[in-house]
């Protein structure tokens, strides 16, 4: 893989990447002193002085990602960085649950099932887009005919999406849901944010997603990582994300109003959540066609307009903005 880790680098506003240490590395310790680790995210390099011999004890780093289960935050022991390399190079653990995480495949698995021969029935939605063939046409065609709907295509998706983004400029982004990395991989290019996290259930997305980056030297470079994660049961700490994006997923959730509860828990005060879904229907869709979309909104999460915002507003969001063409929306909400 290209990148490397980005010691030394400070992003103040991500979370999710290292500060510079407060210690001096120089600095010698009594062999019969305890130094503590703050609880924060500030990897720190251990020196102690044993007969004469400094010995560099392993960098011990407490992340922002957080165990799915209990929501502490992970231990991570490895390069600091957000990039590929310094994940995949990486290993967290929760130390209240005594689980541990890794990256063995192309991506950080934070499921709560996450290296158990352990299986769940999935919605049928959920398991479709879990299939190698779905993944692989998905930016192959399937994307492209959401035009159908209304869909002003991902060029002016993105901009649209960027726009509702202006404050959080310089800060952390996860891209939920974000199937193939469409957008993941523009948030990334953009060099808008300190860091971008692409998060999927399915594991096929996430590697298509890879095989997108690994053809591009810019997106591996950047600080771009890959996360399979249940959107009902995010791995981050309370309060520690200044953006969410959710480009046409929310129709396709099991549960929107616990996925967009745990949304509203990770955004820090003034993060921005910005999604876009087809509506059930909208206040120009004909009452015949009204009919018909109830009959199949029984097997989707297809929601109206005002749904959407109360929806938001339920779970703690504020500021709601949404614009409409046809079965097209994006929205727009604030956490206070």
């Amino acid at each position: 893989m290209a990148s490397s880790p980005l010691h030394g680098l400070q992003f103040p506003k991500c979370h999710f990447l290292s500060l510079k240490s407060k210690f001096d590395p120089l600095l010698h310790f009594p062999s019969h002193s305890i130094l503590t680790i703050p609880a924060t995210n500030t990897r720190s390099s251990l020196v102690t002085d044993t007969d004469s011999d400094r010995k560099e004890v392993q960098a011990i780093e407490v992340d922002s990602f957080a165990c799915p289960i209990c929501y502490e935050p992970l231990i991570r022991k490895g390069p600091s960085g957000l990039n590929l390399s310094a994940i995949y190079r990486s290993g967290f653990n929760c130390k209240r649950c005594r689980k541990s995480y890794s990256s063995k495949d192309k991506y950080l698995d934070l499921t709560v099932t996450s290296g158990l021969e352990y299986n769940e029935h999935q919605p049928i939605l959920t398991e479709l887009f879990r299939s190698p063939f779905v993944s692989f046409f998905y930016e192959r065609g399937w994307r492209q005919n959401f035009n159908l709907g209304g869909f002003p295509g991902p060029e002016e998706e993105f901009k649209m999406a960027q726009d509702y983004f202006e404050s959080a400029k310089g800060g952390c982004l996860v891209d939920v849901s974000c199937g193939s990395g469409l957008f993941s991989r523009k948030f990334a290019k953009s060099g808008t944010y300190s860091g971008v996290v692409a998060l999927d259930f399915s594991e096929n997305m996430l590697r298509q997603c890879y095989d997108f980056i690994n053809k591009d030297d810019t997106l591996l470079k950047a600080n771009l990582a890959l996360v399979r994660a249940d959107v009902s049961r995010l791995p981050f700490a309370s309060g520690s994300v200044d953006a969410v994006h959710a480009g046409a997923a929310l129709h396709c959730w099991p549960s929107p109003s616990n996925s967009v509860a745990e949304i509203s828990r990770i955004l820090r005060s003034g993060g921005i959540f910005v999604g876009t879904t087809f509506l059930r229907y909208s206040s120009t869709t004909p009452m015949i066609v009204r009919s018909f979309r109830e009959i199949v909104a029984r097997t989707n999460s297809f929601l109206t307009e005002q749904e959407i915002e109360v929806l938001c507003m339920s779970c703690g969001l504020i500021n709601y903005t949404s614009k409409v063409h046809q079965s097209f929306i994006i929205f727009s909400a604030q956490k206070p």
